[in-house]
């Protein structure tokens, strides 16, 4: 396999690991990068740029990376906290009235972070262009009914955490939370990461699909539970009805939805681009700073952990983000970050001083745990031992 780019002296483990999923888990083009304490350690991509295509992947090949866009939107919300714009303590609808209706009045900007807001599901699904519509996801989400009472209980909020996080946003700064993004944490930080690409840059992204899971991904990942694949396959359970909020399936590679801003699916992104998000994050990158120590608290402490209502399995999350566990490993007890469904993952661990970040345009069955990423992950921890 022709891999391009570089690792340095002692993330040799990596590379290896990176070649390793396109000979033996059926990778078809991907990108990982990893920062150690603000500086690039490893960059390494290969492939084709399309997961039908024959054009080799070139650094700066960007690809939808699905949820791993809801990290960034988490960021989004806690840097408003710290600078006095928004109380995460505060009711939902303090900033945003109309959501008070059906009995969320008492729902929490933290129970949105943390998935306790008790909206996974919409009584209706929404059309990909209903979905891209912030007006009217706002008055669907305002007239939803909880299906738990908000707070006391947690399930992954998989589309809907973008809409209640994006109206937040908007309702405090009057602006899209993709256009927040491009202005205060993208462009300082030179960061290839889009929710909502358009223009020229859009071309860099590659076509993404889905791809056949090989046999060796057994090995490393055990079967899902038979609760897990029931739930999955019931079309009334949460877990059916939240993954289908958005029906029929968006075109991912259509590009009006990836012009549209869908903060819980539809980011563009590099692995540079995650990984040096996460770095930022912890530390300084170039001078710049994203969280203040106390914000990275609250992004890590633990704010929901048990069994998840929605993914079935037990989940741990902080303030929009998910926590080291066993439904995803990341590199140690203090690492979060968030997958995307299939394939990308961006996550730092502050005890190590790793950030990192994978992509790929082929995307397998696995929620919170690809075994390509996880493959990576540990090629990372072996380079620390």
């Amino acid at each position: 396999m022709d891999v391009s780019g570089v690792v340095a002296e002692g993330f040799e483990p990596v590379r290896e690991a990176f070649v390793r999923n396109f000979e033996a888990l059926g990778e078809r083009g991907a990108a990982v990068a990893v920062y150690r304490d603000g500086r690039k350690v490893v960059d390494l991509w290969g492939g084709t740029r399309d997961v039908d295509g024959t054009v080799p992947w070139e650094q700066g090949t960007a690809q939808i990376v699905r949820s791993a866009t809801k990290g960034v939107a988490a960021a989004v919300l806690l840097m408003l906290a710290e600078r006095g714009e928004l109380d995460l303590n505060a009711p939902v609808g303090h900033y945003w009235p109309e959501f008070k209706e059906s009995g969320k009045e008492r729902t929490l900007v933290r129970d949105v972070l943390a998935h306790r807001a008790g909206v996974p599901v919409l009584d209706r699904p929404l059309t990909p262009a209903e979905a891209a519509d912030p007006d009217l996801t706002a008055a669907v989400l305002a007239a939803q009914a909880p299906a738990w009472e908000p707070g006391t209980d947690h399930g992954y909020h998989a589309h809907t955490y973008g809409w209640l996080t994006g109206e937040l946003v908007r309702r405090v700064t009057g602006r899209s939370i993709g256009a927040w993004i491009a202005t205060e944490i993208a462009g300082p930080l030179g960061l290839d990461l889009w929710v909502g690409l358009t223009g020229a840059e859009a071309q860099r992204a590659g076509r993404v699909g889905p791809i056949a899971a090989p046999a060796q991904e057994g090995a490393l990942r055990a079967r899902p539970k038979r609760a897990v694949a029931e739930a999955y396959a019931d079309p009334g359970s949460l877990t059916r009805r939240a993954f289908a909020a958005i029906t029929p399936p968006p075109d991912e590679n259509d590009p009006a939805y990836r012009a549209a801003v869908l903060p819980a699916s539809n980011g563009i992104a590099t692995a540079d681009g995650l990984a040096r998000f996460y770095a930022a994050l912890t530390g300084e990158v170039d001078g710049i700073r994203l969280f203040a120590p106390r914000t990275l608290e609250w992004a890590r402490a633990e704010s929901s952990a048990g069994p998840d209502r929605v993914l079935v399995v037990a989940t741990r999350f902080g303030l929009g983000y998910m926590l080291h566990g066993g439904a995803s490993p990341l590199l140690g007890p203090g690492s979060f970050g968030h997958p995307g469904r299939g394939g990308a993952l961006g996550f730092a661990d502050p005890e190590s001083g790793i950030a990192f970040g994978y992509v790929t345009n082929g995307f397998l069955t696995s929620v919170t745990a690809d075994p390509r990423a996880q493959a990576l992950v540990r090629a990372v921890r072996t380079s620390l031992a």
